[in-house]
């Protein structure tokens, strides 16, 4: 079976921001390949800290990379003004906070329009602002056109500022913590939502989220990133399921429905002013302080030994010694 051309590809990028008054350099994404293809739901997933909001803005255009490059549609991206208002059209972000999305003096007609306006566009704006809302879940549209942001629920302006990202008709979203401001009842339909607007539109998605749970509901493949890497990625499924990285697997622990007691990570969150040798994982590593990667040999690998880039592809893969001493792998 012949793999699809990504849509939108990461290789090896790095994003690093100079520290101020000698300050360290923060590595906040240190080298990832990751592709999205069309038509597909990718989950990011990883703690706070860890570069995935960093990783997401890099991707949109919002953060040019310090090395490596984006491409999308088989073209590196440009970062003149020209180019990158063309690319936004194309690829469109969903904020966590649809009240700070929205401007509480527009009406929901001007916010889905405004995005019609910066690009000029030709048509008939009142109909592509209707189809856009309907698209979203707001039906009649025209019952919401004069309506103010805090009029409407939270589950409702999420609706309105993905209809404002719907307008423009692009190939791609990325929504960064898309639920996470909204309830637990209203959570379940705007998930449904993106998962109705990808198979429909055939829309492509990169969803940023702390949530493995969340990934579990949406994605077709599922990326973890710690401390600026991506560590284990692959199929939603097999991830899940079959979590080989002991980060993947701490983070699964603690979902409501996990089986056993819970991985409680020690130490320091991830900090990218401050990347360890070796693993980066390896100060909060479980498998690490039981003893487990000692009897597989590869305790002072996990402390010393650097593990390369994952590829992007959407093959299964993971970052770890003591997961490839396990699978009898060589890295």
């Amino acid at each position: 079976m012949t793999t699809p051309t990504p849509l939108l590809s990461a290789e090896e990028l790095k994003v690093a921001f100079p520290g101020r008054r000698g300050a360290a350099t923060a590595r906040a994404v240190d080298g990832v390949d990751l592709d999205i293809r069309p038509g597909e739901i990718v989950a990011l997933v990883g703690e706070s800290g860890c570069g995935k909001t960093t990783l997401a803005r890099s991707l949109l255009g919002l953060v040019p990379p310090t090395s490596g490059r984006v491409t999308f549609g088989g073209k590196p991206l440009a970062y003149s003004g020209r180019a990158l208002k063309a690319y936004r059209k194309r690829v469109q972000l969903v904020l966590q906070d649809p009240s700070g999305s929205l401007n509480p003096r527009h009406t929901v007609y001007d916010a889905v329009a405004e995005g019609l306006r910066i690009h000029g566009y030709a048509g008939d704006e009142r109909a592509a602002v209707a189809e856009a809302l309907s698209r979203a879940g707001l039906r009649p549209p025209e019952r919401f056109f004069l309506r103010y942001p805090h009029e409407l629920s939270g589950g409702q302006r999420q609706r309105v500022v993905i209809a404002g990202a719907l307008v423009l008709e692009p190939e791609l979203i990325v929504a960064d913590e898309p639920v996470a401001s909204l309830d637990a009842s209203v959570r379940g339909e705007i998930l449904a939502l993106l998962l109705r607007l990808r198979d429909e539109l055939g829309l492509s998605a990169l969803v940023v989220t702390h949530d493995l749970g969340l990934a579990w509901n949406i994605a077709d493949r599922v990326a973890v990133m710690y401390l600026g890497r991506i560590v284990e990625t692959g199929e939603v499924e097999q991830i899940l399921t079959a979590p080989q990285h002991p980060y993947t697997r701490a983070l699964l622990s603690v979902l409501p429905e996990a089986e056993g007691d819970p991985v409680i990570l020690t130490g320091e969150p991830p900090d990218p002013t401050k990347v360890p040798s070796g693993c980066r994982f390896h100060a909060r590593c479980q498998v690490l302080a039981s003893g487990e990667a000692e009897r597989a040999g590869v305790a002072d690998a996990c402390r010393t030994k650097d593990l390369p880039v994952l590829a992007g592809s959407g093959e299964t893969q993971v970052a770890c010694h003591w997961a490839h001493a396990m699978a009898g792998v060589e890295v």
